[in-house]
């Protein structure tokens, strides 16, 4: 703990930004076109590597709010949908196509190297005025007075500084820095998993339109993810229980081959693949904090809540999620005696959100939706109201409403028409929440 009661500031700012992903560029550089001193701090250097390809057609609209959505076309591949793979349903495979949403307005998006991305955005930040630091680690926060707090900061040199600054924005990634300081964050009671992830090449790719598309596969233990990249490369990974991933013995890298061996139509398109980075693992990485804001600070993307990679959410919901901050903490500058309920009801809404898409989530590997995803009907727009969860259309006013809360009542009847495999399946799902799994290398945000 570093002692900033009775510190004089170095340095005054009117938001501190703790984090440069996603969430933190996307807030900063937003605040910053709307007036404010904007200082963003990063621990590490742009670009470096990061896990979680796949952005979401609801993505776009952002994108071109801050100006860079061309950029991004550029070092991204056209992602037209999602396909979905089962070596045990008839089907084998289904896609689901964007264009095939409620509102048919976003028929795509992109799969990107995050490492590109993430600099692209820091940078964009950085020409819209944001005073960005990198290699620079935020040790403590402390509120001071009323309407300041002090932020103990550290560069790669060793050199500290304490900046002063009205509101502070944490948007540090799966580091939840102020989540864990304030003992906010909270493991997600119903809902752990693992992961083991590298990129490769040689992979095969489908023919024509379907070249970008994400492909998700079911297998005994969990789900794969395979993501292609412009260079030609591939992102691969298998999310699975925890008690799957502690039996590991292996090396990642050989582990890893291990588990895609046992899913024949992943192992299929991977003949003669090879890896051309370290394999990673990681776990336990589902959470969200108790509460969002408190006095002078809120919290941004994964430093609030993280779910599962599964539906390619995390990006939108951080990136979503810090342009609703942006206007939120700029009102709340302008009038402080507005900011407990303005924050209140951002909470209230960014929640809401995330509900919608974590109920798919969390019973994604049952029996009922692997039976519905593979075998989809569009009974009642059914098809199309998934599907715009798909594209992240979940805090927009589009009427998926009515057709969801029908799929849901589809689900529970097919669960219990296989009520035997529903009811081992829940109780794997269960019991997965008391499995502690760290994955013995160093943690990486997460996010396909």
């Amino acid at each position: 703990m570093h002692m900033l009661n009775d510190t004089t500031p170095d340095l005054q700012c009117d938001v501190a930004v703790v984090g440069g992903g996603p969430a933190g560029s996307t807030v900063s550089a937003l605040l910053a076109e709307m007036g404010w001193r904007v200082i963003l701090f990063e621990k590490e250097r742009h670009p470096r590597f990061h896990i979680g390809e796949s952005l979401l057609p609801l993505n776009l609209p952002i994108l071109q709010r801050l100006g860079v959505l061309e950029q991004v076309r550029e070092i991204g591949v056209v992602k037209h949908g999602a396909e979905f793979n089962s070596d045990e349903h008839p089907n084998g495979r289904t896609t689901f196509y964007f264009r095939d949403a409620m509102d048919k307005d976003h028929p795509y998006a992109f799969q990107v190297r995050r490492s590109e991305f993430d600099h692209l955005l820091l940078k964009n930040s950085a020409a819209k005025g944001v005073d960005v630091r990198e290699a620079v680690r935020v040790l403590d926060v402390q509120r001071i007075s009323g309407d300041r707090s002090l932020l103990a900061v550290e560069d790669e040199a060793g050199v500290r500084r304490t900046w002063s600054a009205a509101f502070v924005i944490d948007a540090s990634g799966r580091d939840t820095f102020l989540a864990r300081r304030l003992k906010l964050k909270r493991k997600n009671p119903t809902h752990n998993t693992a992961a083991i992830f590298s990129h490769f090449e040689g992979v095969t790719r489908r023919p024509g339109a379907d070249a970008g598309n994400i492909a998700i596969y079911w297998f005994p233990h969990g789900w794969f993810w395979m993501i292609p990249l412009r260079d030609g490369s591939m992102s691969v990974g298998a999310v699975c229980w925890p008690e799957y991933l502690k039996q590991r013995t292996s090396a990642p890298e050989a582990f890893l081959w291990e588990t895609i061996r046992l899913c024949p139509s992943v192992h299929a398109r991977m003949d003669g693949a090879r890896m051309i980075a370290a394999a990673r693992a990681t776990g336990n990485y589902s959470y969200s904090a108790g509460s969002m804001y408190g006095d002078g600070f809120l919290l941004v993307g994964d430093a609030f809540a993280f779910v599962d990679p599964v539906f390619s959410s995390g990006v939108f919901l951080a990136m979503n999620g810090a342009a609703a901050s942006a206007e939120v903490v700029d009102r709340c500058l302008r009038q402080p005696g507005l900011a407990p309920k303005l924050l209140a009801r951002h909470e209230r809404r960014m929640r809401r959100g995330i509900r919608s898409v974590s109920w798919f989530i969390h019973r994604f590997t049952s029996p009922a939706m692997h039976q519905m995803f593979m075998a989809p009907r569009n009974i009642a727009r059914m098809q199309e109201a998934v599907i715009s969860i798909l594209a992240g259309d979940f805090y927009r006013k589009t009427p998926i409403g009515v057709p969801l809360a029908l799929f849901k009542a589809v689900y529970y009847i097919t669960a219990a028409k296989y009520l035997r495999h529903s009811w081992s399946s829940f109780r794997r799902r269960r019991r997965s929440t008391s499995v502690a799994f760290t994955g013995g290398t160093t943690p990486q945000d997460l996010e396909v």
